[in-house]
């Protein structure tokens, strides 16, 4: 009589994740999201019109609403640009998406990126 047929146990890719109970972690966000935040918050806040900061930085105002809005990944020329047109510099709006990328990154992903900087720097 045959032996009966016993299933191989499941391979190493099929296996379930370790950590597929672990709560899902956040993406992070797009830095072209963060730009158009920082854009159309400056804008906003001196009371500029999409038409008047488009004219001024020689874009069309479509193109900077999408912008904006995060759905183009403008070049460095175009942001400063925009952001001459709106009188800050490229600097400027870089440490304000990178203020925002940090705030939105996870506390223990920070410090894990800190502590492996720290062990290549030693």
């Amino acid at each position: 009589m045959a032996e009966p047929f016993t299933p191989a146990p499941p391979s190493h890719a099929e296996q379930p994740d370790a950590d597929a109970s672990a709560e899902p972690r956040a993406r992070e966000p797009l830095w072209r999201h963060l730009l158009g935040d920082s854009l159309r918050e400056r804008r906003n806040d001196l009371g500029q019109t999409l038409d008047a900061v488009a004219s001024r930085a020689g874009v069309s105002p479509q193109y900077l609403s999408e912008i904006e809005r995060g759905l183009k990944e403008p070049s460095s020329e175009i942001i400063a640009a925009v952001g001459g047109a709106l009188g800050t510099s490229l600097l400027d709006l870089t440490i304000d998406v990178a203020q925002s990328l940090a705030a939105a990154s996870a506390p223990a992903a920070r410090a894990s990126v800190s502590r492996g900087a720290f062990a290549l720097a030693a």
